[in-house]
Formats: structure tokens, C-alpha cells, sequence
């Protein structure tokens, strides 16, 4: 992976994982379908092994042994019930996305299946929407992550080439979505992938977290 400098005049950034903390989101979405179901959460390694599995589209009925069609409708209707209550920022992203927006143009790319005004609802409580001159959720795209679509509508928007640009995102998704565009990747490890995971889609750079992330963009 290359450790240079990169070069942005574009900077693309996840939400769940890369900005917030999702995990209590996660977590209670998973109780509520559960309860739904008349069951109980078995753990809350399920719970975080749920979102895990559904980015990179393999099965979860061996970890939640119920009806997987009526659990996902109660799971997705649960998180973007609780999440704008259980999502946290993480520490110093604030100013973090003020010296990016100091270099590069800021673009928002969430996966989450909801209007981009509730995004900038979310993102005005936490005193960051400022910084996005874009944002693009699923509901935007035909094809969301891990197709390039998403991205290509924010390297037009943002009126930029997309070789200037970066994508950084906890996610396989987000790399794989970088490398269809042809922008440079960068992996974050606060979300909840794996470093082993994250590495095998070979990004240009692995970070701990986004608050790294200005002292390799230039």
C-alpha cells in the first residue's frame, strides 16, 4: 500500500462506521426484529455479524434461525428507527472534516436506504453538514455500493476529475465502489470489518480511523 501523500481534489466519505459509531444502532435493530419474531437477541456478536454479512451478501439465517425475509423488514425498519438516537460521532471528526474541507471538496456516500434530507438532518445535529457539498444515499442510486454509481454522481457534482479523487470507508464495499470508479481507496478500522477483510481488497491505504486520514491527503 502506498504510504505517500495523496493528492485530492475530491474526498469521499462513508457515514456508519467512518464518521458515526453505529454499533448500539446495530445492535437494537437486531432486539427489535428479534422481538418481532418472538425471540430474544442471542448475542451481541450476532447483532454486529448481521450488518457485516448483509454489506457483502451472504447469508444470515445460520446466525439468526428465524424467518430471514420478516427478520430484515423488522431489521431495516428498526435501524433507521433508533439510528438517529444510537448513532454517536466519533471523537474529533468535527475537525477532522474541517482540514479535509481545507484540501478537497467533501462528498457524503451512505448506503443507508433513506432521503438525503434525513441525512442532512443527522448530519446538522451533529454540526458537520456544513462540510458536504454532496450527499448520496442508496435511494439515489440504482446500484448502490459496491457499484461506482454513487461516486461518479459525486465526481460530477463536485465538478472534479475523478482521478483527484479518494474514497475512505470502514468498508469492502467502499473500497470495491473506489476501485469500479477509479478513485484512490482508503480503508478505516472503525468500523466493523476487519483489517484481514479490508486488506484482502487491496486499498491504496489503511488508516485506524479517519482522524489519520488528513495527514495523508494534500
Amino acid at each position: 500500500m502506498n504510504q505517500e501523500k495523496m493528492k485530492a481534489k475530491g474526498i469521499f466519505l462513508d457515514l456508519d462506521g467512518t464518521l458515526v459509531d453505529s454499533r448500539q444502532a446495530y445492535i437494537e435493530a437486531a432486539r427489535i426484529a428479534f422481538e418481532s419474531l418472538g425471540k430474544e437477541l442471542p448475542d451481541e456478536n450476532v447483532a454486529l455479524e448481521i450488518p457485516r454479512r448483509l454489506e457483502k451478501s451472504q447469508p444470515i439465517s445460520d446466525i439468526i434461525n428465524v424467518d430471514v425475509q420478516r427478520f430484515l423488514a423488522a431489521y431495516f425498519h428498526g435501524f433507521y428507527l433508533v439510528a438517529p438516537q444510537k448513532t454517536r460521532l466519533f471523537p474529533k471528526v468535527s475537525i477532522t472534516l474541517r482540514l479535509l474541507a481545507r484540501k478537497a471538496k467533501l462528498a457524503l456516500v451512505t448506503m443507508r436506504y433513506v432521503p438525503k434530507l434525513d441525512i442532512r438532518k443527522e448530519l446538522d445535529y451533529f454540526g458537520i453538514s456544513e462540510h458536504f457539498s454532496y450527499v448520496v444515499t442508496a435511494l439515489d442510486t440504482v446500484k448502490p455500493k459496491p457499484s461506482p454509481e454513487a461516486l461518479l454522481e459525486c465526481v460530477k457534482a463536485l465538478d472534479v476529475d475523478v482521478c483527484d479523487c479518494i474514497i475512505a470507508g470502514d468498508s469492502v464495499n467502499d473500497v470495491r465502489a473506489g476501485k469500479a470508479a477509479g478513485v484512490r481507496t482508503v480503508a478505516l478500522l472503525s468500523g466493523i470489518f476487519w483489517c484481514e477483510e479490508l486488506a484482502k481488497e487491496s486499498p491504496d491505504l489503511i488508516l485506524a480511523d479517519v482522524t489519520e486520514l488528513p495527514n495523508y491527503v494534500e
